[in-house]
């Protein structure tokens, strides 16, 4: 597949460790992995850490050249604290160079030339209003694309109104299981937690939203997924946390991966929780696996949650 991912490039610092980071970054790094045709676009600032960042984006195989260099801001990051269960929170540090993302006429000739079969986006960047309409022209000048949001609620960083508008830019949903509750309050939609059902609101918020796939990931449980009119529950593989960050990301591009095969929801469910899984066993948002690893992994040892 050739899978476009638009979105924020920054480093995670947690204590005195930096990790190369971002969730659409993650996604593109891991769909990489598993053989996909992989384009990132973002921005990085004129600093150290940028030029160390675009050094990372070619030894992980990502093409540069789609990669802003600005001088208005400086390059992405944000502080880490993990919790003893290696549960992340973020304080991010804004404005960054990702917030002054412009995509050029060139870029966007060449991306349409390249012609995704998906664009997927978070909410973070599209919370700058520069930076969302560079989605938005990418979106329009590929008509033919699969669109992937992957909801990722940061604190301050979006509103009802842009997560309203950036569902409504998607055919395929991503949320966690906070996120489902969220969501469940913007579109007064009965809250799974409440209800007990997961597959009743990814039912009523696909059809209310024209969505083909809903997915929603539950930690150590698993994840819940609707496919068209499938839906399935898929167990967790529980593994030994070692921190969290970039499980749902990795998991993200398991499920993409999945779905551009056509395997059956289950299939996919279980695979994409087995990525995740194993991402939350090592440190850092794009550490290295191999597939070999997610073939073997059973359900034993402490369990993950992302």
């Amino acid at each position: 597949m050739k899978i476009l991912s638009i979105g924020e490039i920054l480093w995670d610092v947690v204590g005195d460790v930096e990790h190369l980071g971002g969730a659409p970054f993650n996604l593109a790094v891991h769909a990489r992995r598993l053989g996909e045709d992989t384009i990132f676009i973002s921005a990085v600032g004129a600093d150290a850490r940028g030029q160390r960042a675009l050094a990372k984006l070619l030894e992980l195989g990502l093409p540069a050249s789609y990669i802003s260099t600005v001088s208005t801001y400086p390059t992405g990051w944000v502080s880490v604290y993990l919790n003893p269960a290696g549960q992340p929170t973020f304080t991010i540090h804004r404005p960054a160079a990702y917030d002054d993302l412009v995509v050029d006429s060139g870029q966007v000739k060449s991306i349409a030339k390249w012609k995704p079969d998906w664009i997927c986006f978070g909410t973070l960047l599209n919370s700058s209003a520069q930076a969302r309409l560079a989605l938005e022209t990418l979106i329009s000048s590929n008509p033919g694309a699969r669109r992937f949001y992957d909801v990722n609620l940061r604190p301050k960083s979006y509103t009802p109104e842009l997560v309203q508008t950036l569902v409504r830019s998607a055919d395929t949903v991503k949320i966690n299981e906070d996120e489902a509750e969220a969501l469940a309050s913007m579109y007064g939609i009965q809250q799974p937690r409440r209800s007990g059902s997961y597959e009743h609101f990814c039912r009523t918020f696909a059809q209310a939203q024209d969505l083909r796939v809903v997915c929603i990931t539950l930690g150590s449980r698993g994840c819940a997924l609707l496919v068209e009119e499938t839906y399935c529950e898929a167990d967790g593989y529980p593994v030994k946390v070692v921190d969290t960050i970039g499980a749902g990301d990795a998991f993200s591009a398991a499920l993409l991966h999945g779905l551009g095969r056509a395997w059956p929801p289950a299939q996919i469910a279980d695979f994409a929780n087995r990525v995740g899984s194993l991402v939350a066993s090592r440190a850092g948002a794009i550490t290295m696996w191999s597939p070999s690893e997610v073939q073997t992994m059973s359900r034993d040892d402490k369990a993950a949650g992302f």
